[in-house]
């Protein structure tokens, strides 16, 4: 196979030669017990005894070799699990964060709607790149500003589930706040409008560009004059369905368990017992967040004291400062090849440095400019810029971002070595 075939069915070259990464699809994070055990097992036998959570609720499996591969992705197809298009020119994985709100189980069947009309559908797999979809039910995460195209619940005077459009973010070395393509689209019309998204972009949009690339050259204008001239097909509306939420719908915050994983990298054993505190009070079902954590939802009637102490007893008592704070971390030079730091040690003695004040803010590291742990997001954010050359050798630089008034965080200071770094994170 080709890197490009590759990478179509999840699959990336590691840092470490000879190695390689899957990366596990799952639409809105949702994961069932049965598949979180085999995801554990393979870990274990495979991927060196850890699962990496990723910043899109997805699930990846470093260090296989390549004839772990075929192995490992049979053993997934085995419970339901496929990694089509979980890298490579496609549709990503469809995310949602949040399926704690009121309304979930609508956001959760709108993206299961679109992870299955998009996955493995040959028509959209030679993409110039990677295409990635949201669906939030508000705007406050700043989430739907840097997807390709986010779909966010709009008033609706007839009844319908209508949802405001968001085109062409993104973050990366030139991050752009996507904007409102259009406003209260009805859900009937939502995949003919993204498919007519895609056909644009794969038309006039050279390798390796985003979607944000085409609507900076044309304008947002003329982009949405493109996809919205002519009206929208709409399908025919779906039947309710039996599956139509597969999460538990928690009656209260005080019902929703929250698995806190420090830089994403959950052991299998860690999964394993997930799972089984899953099957046990949360109704068999999982979710991976964007913030590196795992989140259940009760069964009305289970018992929160005894679902906390299986928690604790799991070695997930968030306790730690590492386990209280919110920090997104990539896996940085640890395996991937684009990483300039070693994004997890990094993070672990940035945590070392902060006060409580300090600990109750959101923060990312991103290894690479490439920002994929989302730091422009984070109230605190640090990505690894550069390097340069110094009497240790080859040593990373930093810049510190902090959010202020826009869509984005700024940069505070920049060129930071890591002895200045972790000065600068002790002040905040």
């Amino acid at each position: 196979m080709t890197d490009k075939n590759l990478r179509l069915e999840g699959i990336y070259p590691q840092r470490q030669k000879e190695f390689f990464m899957q990366r596990v699809k799952l639409p809105a994070g949702i994961i069932s017990a049965d598949q979180a055990l085999k995801v554990a097992q393979l870990a274990g036998r495979y991927a060196r005894g850890v699962a990496h959570l990723t910043t899109r609720g997805s699930i990846e499996l470093h260090w296989l070799t390549e004839g772990d591969l075929p192995v490992v992705a049979a053993q997934l197809a085995q419970v339901g699990l496929y990694n089509r298009g979980a890298c490579g020119g496609a549709v990503r994985g469809v995310i949602c964060g949040s399926l704690s709100a009121a309304g979930a189980p609508t956001l959760e069947a709108l993206v299961r709607k679109i992870h299955r009309h998009f996955t493995g559908n040959p028509r959209f797999e030679k993409l110039p790149k990677k295409f990635k979809i949201g669906v939030e039910a508000d705007t406050s995460s700043k989430r739907h500003l840097i997807q390709d195209l986010a779909f966010v619940p709009a008033p609706s005077d007839d009844g319908r589930p209508r949802y405001d459009v968001y085109a062409a973010g993104g973050l990366g070395r030139e991050p752009v706040p996507g904007f409102l393509l259009a406003p209260g689209v009805v859900e009937e019309a939502v995949l003919p409008l993204i498919e007519r998204v895609l056909v644009e972009y794969e038309a006039n949009t050279p390798p390796p560009k985003r979607l944000k690339f085409l609507v900076g050259q044309i304008g947002q204008e003329e982009f949405r004059r493109r996809v919205l001239g002519e009206a929208l097909a709409e399908l025919p509306t779906s039947a309710p369905t039996l599956t139509g939420s597969l999460l538990p719908v928690p009656a209260a915050d005080e019902d929703r368990l929250e698995a806190r994983v420090f830089a994403g990298e959950l052991s299998a054993d860690g999964l394993a017992a997930l799972a089984e505190i899953a099957g046990r009070f949360c109704g068999g079902m999982l979710m991976v967040t964007g913030n590196q954590t795992v989140v259940m939802h009760l069964v009305e009637g289970s018992g929160r004291e005894e679902a906390l102490k299986a928690l604790s007893e799991a070695g997930f008592a968030n306790e730690s400062a590492a386990e209280r704070v919110v920090f997104r971390v990539c896996p940085g030079s640890h395996e991937c090849i684009m990483g300039l730091a070693a994004t997890r040690d990094v993070a672990a003695a940035v945590v070392a440095e902060l006060g409580e004040e300090a600990l109750k803010l959101t923060w990312a590291i991103s290894g690479c400019p490439n920002c994929c742990a989302q730091p422009q997001l984070a109230q605190a954010g640090i990505v690894a810029s550069r390097l340069v050359s110094d009497q240790a050798g080859r040593a990373p630089r930093f810049d510190l971002y902090r959010a202020g008034a826009g869509a984005f965080a700024e940069p505070e200071q920049q060129g930071l070595n890591l002895t200045e770094l972790l000065a600068a994170v002790k002040k905040i």
